[in-house]
């Protein structure tokens, strides 16, 4: 799987992806290309790249960096090209100063990466002799044209051109195809450069990347990762990058979310807006930037490698394939359930499951799916609103209400028992209160246990019990910020 495959998951990668201050459209599409590393090594490798480009933006004045930026857009997607000297075809003008633009840009680039330290990160091949073959005049300019030091018989020809304008058409033919001649030439002594070529503008999309990567966690106060040595993911102070910056943006802060997860199937619980959902998008963010070694978002990580990422979230309905939201999430767990039978290590992040279907079954769903996905090569993490009792899992709940607002903490708790606090929410929303009043007392009636927790309620002063006391219902001192004026990840 290649990044182009996961950017348009909805955990968010894209915004992170565009956030990076890319100079090059060849980086941009290389990137794109690029094979999710599956292995410990890789990462750590990637990681150790990255890191001395850290130190670079922190140690190197902002002008110098701008500088290097401005060379990089110079940086063209030249495949082509170098395929067909590859091939050993003969290339025409504007093929032949692509090759020369390319080569002068990665003799620069080179330059600098040595002066400031970073050769031994990113190596640059060194394309001089191409610009010697190119430039026969040495005048180091990114320009093209079979010149006069090419050849005397095509100098002695020009210069004829221009001493006998009667003869132009017949001596231009001459030109032409001695000209023809010298670009034979050129590309037969490009040939042996062809591979050298690939791997400058490859080295040149690396430069790219890895600063963009780098001023990002500068930016966006990422941290550097550690791989996990015993299959557990462990994160402190975990953000989502565009919830956070979407929640700044109307003056509103980001309640940051700790989690250790993979020893066994985690469950989280909590209120309607609790955050729960976008505890598993920053999850599964985090495992994607993880294996395309980008900074994660959190105060510190260290992250279990995995063969492959599962998100199962919201309604996935398809009109394409004829499919309700409820077979389309059947089938896409069935997908998670059969790789985990193959042996391969995976981590699921799936989002209330069965959601859409009738409590009785829906529970029993949920009940079973953390039972069939408790194997060891699998990593689970799942949301529900169902109350299930948990066989060999570990259950969390989003800590709540607390002194009048929401505490979006996950504490651990002993069951999988989901908190009843949505009608406090919806009465917060303003919703209807006739509606809230009116469910209120269902609830009442249907099952007097849910008197815990409503103190102050007196079935007498229900309207629907008494139709003379117009107050309603209220639940006393408790205060909801569904919109987050105090901040927080709803």
């Amino acid at each position: 799987m290649q990044l182009r495959d996961h950017i348009e998951s909805p955990c968010g990668l894209r915004y992170v992806f565009e956030q990076l201050e890319l100079q090059a459209g060849y980086t941009r599409r290389w990137m794109l290309d690029m094979p999710m590393m599956r292995t410990g090594e890789e990462i750590a490798q990637s990681y150790e790249v990255l890191r001395q480009f850290v130190r670079f933006v922190e140690e190197v004045d902002t002008p110098y960096i701008n500088t290097l930026q401005f060379r990089l857009q110079g940086l063209k997607d030249i495949r082509t090209t170098i395929k067909n000297l590859g091939q050993q075809a003969v290339l025409d003008d504007i093929e032949l100063f692509e090759v020369k633009h390319l080569a002068i840009l990665a003799v620069d680039v080179a330059e600098r990466m040595k002066a400031n330290g970073l050769d031994k990160a990113i190596s640059v091949p060194d394309l001089n002799e191409v610009i010697t073959i190119l430039d026969p005049d040495g005048l180091k300019m990114a320009t093209f044209y079979v010149y006069d030091s090419y050849c005397q018989e095509l100098r002695d020809l020009r210069a004829q051109m221009r001493q006998n304008p009667n003869r132009q058409e017949e001596l231009l033919a001459e030109c032409a195809e001695i000209e023809e001649g010298v670009r034979r030439d050129l590309s037969k002594q490009l040939v042996p450069f062809a591979k050298a070529l690939e791997e400058a503008q490859i080295a040149m999309a690396k430069i790219d990347m890895n600063l963009a990567k780098a001023l990002q966690i500068k930016q966006l106060g990422l941290c550097f990762p550690t791989i996990s040595k015993d299959d557990i993911s462990r994160y402190e102070a975990m953000f989502h990058p565009q919830v956070k910056d979407a929640l700044a943006q109307r003056k509103r802060a980001f309640q940051p979310v700790s989690l250790t997860f993979g020893q066994k199937p985690t469950l989280i619980t909590g209120a309607n807006m609790g955050g729960k959902t976008v505890v598993l998008k920053t999850l599964t963010l985090c495992q994607y930037l993880f294996q395309y070694g980008f900074g994660i978002p959190a105060q510190s990580a260290d992250i279990a490698v995995k063969d492959e990422v599962f998100f199962c979230i919201g309604d996935e309905q398809s009109i394409e394939k004829g499919l309700s939201s409820f077979a389309a999430e059947m089938k896409n767990i069935d997908a998670v359930i059969k790789a985990s039978r193959e042996n391969r290590k995976i981590v699921a992040l799936i989002d209330e499951p069965a959601r859409t279907t009738n409590p009785t079954e829906g529970t029993a769903l949920v009940s079973a799916l953390v039972k069939v996905l408790r194997g060891d090569n699998v990593s689970l993490v799942m949301t529900t609103h169902y109350d299930i009792e948990p066989t060999d899992a570990r259950c969390l709940r989003v800590k709540g209400f607390e002194n009048g607002t929401m505490n979006y903490e996950l504490v651990e708790v002993q069951d999988g028992e989901v908190p009843h606090e949505a009608l406090n929410i919806a009465e917060s929303l303003g919703i209807d209160k006739e509606w809230i009043e009116s469910a209120r007392a269902f609830l009442i009636m249907s099952n007097s246990t849910q008197l815990e927790g409503l103190s102050g309620l007196n079935m007498a002063n229900s309207p629907y019990l008494n139709p003379s006391n117009s107050r309603g219902l209220k639940t006393k001192g408790v205060e909801f910020d569904p919109l987050g004026e105090k901040g927080g990840n709803a």
